[in-house]
């Protein structure tokens, strides 16, 4: 993919790139998924145990990717002399994954939080809390489109909380309130 140049290290060299999921991440993107969902510091957070052992929240990762269904990891730079924790991962290694945008298309009788119709997909994004406030959200989500883009799909959809600080964010980025209930919004953007 390109380089997300929103924020870069002392040498000009991008802090992050974007790169194509693959299957080989499904175990970030399932750590990812749980980050979404923990977005409040205000409540309890789901344990890992919690996020497998319910439908709902699994259905996101299970069996991901199904065909047509695209992903982009943000990964952190690995630059030279680096301050140990700074462009790190999870783990705090550098090189690591650290956010992450993907889609599923979720059938009408298993709809996902933001389903609008099967041939709409539902976008999930999530940024490593370290990583929040640096321009990362905005380049997963760039960076989902022009995949969208590339693969001919017309629109996107996601579920957001309305008191979500992304939701700002989502609609900053060309994506519309079309539907929701007491709590969250979905959202959809044409690609």
């Amino acid at each position: 993919m390109h380089p997300a140049n929103s924020d870069r290290t002392g040498s000009g060299r991008p802090a992050h790139t974007l790169r194509a999921a693959t299957a080989e991440d499904a175990g970030f993107i399932a750590e990812m998924t749980l980050e979404a969902f923990n977005w409040s510091p205000d409540r309890p957070a789901f344990t890992l145990e919690q996020f497998w052992a319910d439908p709902a929240l699994r259905k996101y990762v299970e069996g991901w990717p199904a065909p047509g269904e695209q992903g982009v990891v943000a990964v952190a730079g690995d630059e030279p002399g680096d301050e140990p924790g700074d462009d790190a991962g999870l783990d705090g290694s550098p090189g690591r994954p650290v956010g992450a945008a993907w889609w599923r298309c979720f059938p009408a009788d298993r709809p996902g939080y933001g389903f609008v119709a099967e041939d709409v997909p539902e976008v999930s994004i999530a940024v490593a809390p370290d990583w929040r406030g640096r321009g990362l959200g905005r380049a997963l989500i760039r960076g989902i489109v022009d995949q969208a883009r590339a693969a001919g799909v017309p629109r996107l959809s996601l579920s957001v909380e309305r008191a979500n600080h992304a939701a700002r964010l989502y609609a900053a980025e060309g994506f519309e309130i079309v539907g929701g209930d007491e709590n969250a919004d979905t959202m959809v953007r044409k690609v």
